[in-house]
């Protein structure tokens, strides 16, 4: 069985899809089967890798443009390897790959990976929902990370036949924690509860309304940004005007390797995210297998409620509500009966849906129904 992983980056770029893309593409490997990755580069440059036994192929960017990578080499490339796979596993969204595909028309297996709908860029779903519309009718099968999002996706719904969820598996055994770190975070901000938040600085995950929740929050509470993006000035800016400078920190982009120490120097984990754009929140699962509570948002559709269930493993409140990110917040924190429930709860979820073992099993079973249907030629 051989297997072209197929999406718009993967790391060192970093993002839930491409994280998706890398432990799917490891996995694969370490289990003994053939899996190559096709994506774009973030820059205007060709390279291919092999220096972790596989093959990465990364064709030249020309820029983003609405989140997607312009890069017309995707199509040449796609098309010079594409009949050297059983399968071309691709993950969406991502316009430039569907086109690319549509071009091609492979003859192998195809298998999309549903990471989310197109939500912001409303103004160029016409021109790319034939492509998409063609791609579902021409795949074998849909991955889903979560039933909510089979059910609440328009896209989806003609396909639901195709559609099989596979829940993301998160692995922390790579975030090590380091005692010295830990310590010193809990010393900058001794006496105080810290609410980790980790992600892009982007418009759909809510850091606005996690800002103004700071504001109801006592003054033993902090809340901690970790992540780097466009909004790091305007959010910046906000802290400021709401005289939030104590109390709301955004800390930029951390390594991977120090994230597993802000993991446990925290006290309660929070997802402020506002639309479908979050599918999922990886995040999630990563606090709950640091025993970590979790306050998210109840986003109709989407993946979130699926990963952090209410009363179960955290709290989730309604979206764009500061006042009830920040009860929720308080709550955890002062009841040490239900911190340690909704701990405890975290973890037993975590590790018995979302493991690394069960989405790589998942997938090679869809894989194997793939391969035993027959491909349009």
């Amino acid at each position: 069985m051989k297997i072209l992983q197929f999406g718009k980056f993967y790391p060192p770029h970093i993002g839930g899809i491409e994280k998706v893309m890398f432990d799917l593409t490891e996995g694969l490997n370490r289990r003994g089967i053939r899996c190559d990755v096709l994506c774009s580069n973030k820059e205007p440059k060709y390279s291919e890798e092999r220096n972790r036994g596989y093959s990465i192929i990364r064709t030249r960017s020309y820029g983003i443009y609405h989140s997607v990578s312009v890069t017309p080499q995707m199509i040449g490339k796609l098309r010079e390897v594409q009949d050297n796979y059983d399968i071309i596993h691709v993950h969406l969204p991502d316009p430039m790959a569907a086109v690319a595909l549509f071009l091609c028309k492979p003859r192998v297996g195809i298998v999309l990976h549903w990471h989310g709908d197109v939500i912001r860029q409303r103004l160029l779903l016409p021109m790319y929902r034939p492509f998409q519309t063609w791609m579902l009718r021409r795949a074998e099968a849909v991955l889903a990370t979560s039933p909510n999002y089979v059910d609440g996706s328009t896209s989806l719904a003609p396909f639901r036949s195709k559609c099989h969820v596979v829940p993301i598996g998160v692995d922390i055994s790579g975030m090590s924690v380091s005692s010295g770190k830990v310590r010193e975070i809990r010393e900058r901000f001794k006496g105080k509860r810290i609410v980790l938040s980790i992600g892009r600085l982007t418009h759909y995950k809510g850091y606005e309304y996690l800002i103004e929740a700071g504001g109801h929050l006592g003054d033993d509470y902090v809340v901690l940004i970790v992540g780097s993006g466009g909004l790091d000035r305007e959010l910046s800016r906000r802290i400021k005007d709401l005289g939030l400078t104590d109390k709301v920190h955004i800390l930029g982009r951390v390594e991977h390797e120090e994230l597993g120490s802000y993991y446990e120097a925290s006290d309660v984990f929070c997802l402020s995210s506002v639309s479908k754009n979050e599918g999922f929140g990886i995040v999630q699962i990563e606090a709950m297998l640091f025993g970590k509570p979790v306050v998210s948002t109840n986003i109709q559709g989407s993946g979130v409620v699926y990963a952090n269930v209410d009363d179960e493993t955290g709290l989730v409140v309604e979206p764009r509500d500061p006042q009830a990110l920040a009860g929720a917040i308080s709550r955890i924190c002062s009841d040490r009966d239900l911190y340690e429930r909704l701990a405890a709860g975290g973890r037993r979820r975590a590790g018995e849906v979302f493991t690394l073992d069960n989405m790589l099993n998942s997938t090679i079973e869809v894989y194997g129904q793939v391969l035993a249907t027959p491909h349009p030629h």
